[in-house]
């Protein structure tokens, strides 16, 4: 079953964290590694130290998506925006169905006050995954603000 697929809330997170599971997951022991490193240190807030990991992580494994999506995160922690832009486009190259990556653009955007392209981020995560709360909220906040500007 897809996320699509079911109005259920609870099969929808379930999936949801399937899905994210295989995002993470990688054949490569170094790789899991230095993920779990790069989760405990944005868990700790430790974001220079993350970075640091996860700019090994996509050296060595510049096709494993999820390394380019959570560099992203902590470029946008650290409010390096046009960074986590190419990083997001980048996941995105490699999955285009990153529903995560395609809402952390749409927070981006927002955080650059660019209302329109926000609004299309937020749609297109939707899009794939209709469950996402915020970025719905997001687009019902953001369409009456884009509405009649020129896109």
């Amino acid at each position: 079953m897809e996320l699509h697929e079911t109005d259920n809330p609870h099969k929808a997170r379930l999936i949801e964290r399937s899905i994210w599971n295989v995002w993470l997951y990688s054949k490569s022991p170094t790789l899991e590694l230095l993920m779990g490193r790069v989760v405990n240190a944005m868990g700790k807030q430790k974001f220079g130290e993350a970075l640091e990991l996860l700019n090994t992580v996509v050296t060595i494994a510049p096709k494993y998506a999820e390394g380019w999506n959570k560099r992203a995160t902590v470029y946008y922690l650290l409010g390096q925006f046009q960074a986590s832009i190419a990083d997001v486009e980048r996941t995105l190259d490699l999955e285009p169905r990153h529903f995560g990556a395609l809402s952390g653009l749409g927070l981006i955007y927002n955080r650059l006050n660019r209302e329109a392209p926000a609004l299309d981020a937020f749609e297109r995560a939707l899009t794939v995954n209709p469950h996402l709360e915020q970025a719905e909220a997001e687009v019902q906040r953001l369409r009456g603000k884009v509405k009649g500007k020129s896109i």
